[in-house]
């Protein structure tokens, strides 16, 4: 996210202050602190703050339109929002964290329970890690019309997630299509996931045009409510960034 400029009234003297200059070094070492701190709150916002949409939709629009009118056009390269996706551990689903850890099963679970927001984050992720594996298998799945299934690791529709490098993107995007590798650019992304290479392994319905989400991996949630859909490691939400098809 970009800050927004600072703009400061001053006022005009009709006469001359004997401290002025030491007042105005004073005041320019203000202006340039207080700045600083407006780019720094501008990228932790991005870290930390939900999703806009509607700005979001509009900023890539905006820029993806910029590229396109290049000579070259796009030439492989996009305006992307990076978003994250996980695999919840069950072992993080306690009272104790504020979840609603009230043992419950469901269709496909042959009667064994697990916390009720484990189950919820599950359905919203895809995949889950068991504590106490089940014919060894150590995840659940999520199926559909609210069934679920054990399964041997976490997978998309074109094979086992990778932390660190698998993605996912909007299903009916000739260009970001499953299969593909792309490399982004973000330091942002960088810092958290330490990675910039990615491999798109999966499509989703629910995500959006100019969306690419990455798999971060295992993790506890970072906490109950909202926070289920964040890794206990990282606050990050989102981040832009200029992403290249690798060749």
């Amino acid at each position: 996210m970009e800050a927004t400029p600072l703009r400061i009234r001053m006022e005009k003297t009709s006469h001359r202050n004997p401290n002025r200059r030491t007042g105005r070094l004073a005041f320019r070492r203000l202006i340039t602190k207080i700045a600083a701190l407006g780019i720094l709150a501008a990228t932790y916002s991005e870290l930390r703050a939900d999703i806009p949409w509607p700005e979001v939709v509009q900023r890539l629009a905006y820029e993806n339109e910029k590229l396109a009118r290049r000579p070259q056009g796009h030439g492989g390269e996009y305006f992307l929002v990076c978003t994250l996706y996980y695999t919840p551990m069950e072992s993080g689903f306690t009272f104790q964290r504020g979840f609603d850890a009230t043992p419950v099963t469901k269709p496909g679970l042959h009667g064994r329970t697990y916390p009720r927001d484990f189950l919820r984050s599950v359905k919203k992720e895809g995949f889950g890690r068991i504590t106490t594996p089940v014919n060894g298998r150590h995840y659940i799945r999520y199926n559909a019309e609210n069934s679920f299934a054990f399964a041997w690791t976490p997978t998309g529709g074109g094979g086992t997630l990778v932390a660190r490098f698998s993605a996912a993107t909007k299903l009916g995007q000739s260009v970001l299509r499953r299969g593909v590798i792309i490399e982004t650019s973000s330091s942002t992304v960088k810092e958290v996931f330490g990675s910039t290479r990615w491999r798109i392994v999966d499509t989703g319905g629910g995500l959006r045009r100019w969306q690419v989400d990455l798999y971060y991996g295992e993790d506890e949630p970072l906490g109950p409510g909202r926070l289920m859909g964040r890794p206990r490691a990282t606050t990050f939400e989102y981040a832009y960034s200029n992403v290249k098809i690798a060749k």
